[in-house]
């Protein structure tokens, strides 16, 4: 039984892993409120099985953004060792940007949800971001009067601008390069 039961707790985090993969898909193009049956589809699972791992949307929903700001935290770490860090900065602020700009109200469906309590998006994002902004001003970079609200505010700024249209992720990456010219001081 042992053997049996570890394959079917693995095909089980695989099936899990597909839905929330498919669900940031289908949420990029269409929003929070995506057909949870598209989602299903686009897994290659039943409704029965997205609703066994995830018995209300909100769930789904905070796998969704817990998946995106684990890579955003992970591509802060990899970026810290980057030989420029005011290019490092702007890098993971693209990405802040595009994750922002395609999570299409992921964050307002959330409101009233009570997440796990060891989850705060916010917290670990500006953390992120100030790790990056504290090396970008050591090195001189970016100027010492820009600060992570600065920053962040841009990012939420330049997202908002885009997210409703046809291609937010492609707009936003053509924005983040003017934004970094005015960024980044000129060695």
């Amino acid at each position: 039984m042992g053997e049996n039961s570890s394959v079917r707790r693995a095909d089980a985090q695989r099936n899990r892993d597909r839905l929330v993969a498919a669900a940031g898909a289908v949420i990029a193009e269409s929003g929070a409120g995506a057909s949870l049956e598209e989602i299903a589809r686009r897994a290659g699972v039943g409704s029965a099985t997205l609703h066994r791992h995830f018995p209300r949307r909100a769930e789904l929903l905070e796998a969704v953004l817990r998946e995106r700001v684990q890579a955003l935290r992970d591509r802060a770490e990899d970026l810290q060792t980057a030989t420029n860090a005011g290019e490092a900065l702007v890098t993971w602020l693209r990405a802040v940007v595009t994750h922002a700009a395609t999570a299409r109200g992921l964050g307002p469906a959330l409101t009233g949800y009570e997440p796990d309590p060891e989850f705060s998006p916010h917290t670990t994002i500006r953390a992120a971001a100030q790790q990056l902004l504290d090396r970008a001003h050591a090195e001189g970079s970016v100027s010492p009067g820009v600060t992570v609200d600065d920053v962040l505010q841009l990012a939420n700024g330049l997202s908002l601008a885009v997210e409703s249209l046809p291609d937010p992720a492609g707009r936003a990456d053509v924005l983040m390069a003017l934004v970094a010219d005015g960024l980044l001081r000129s060695s």
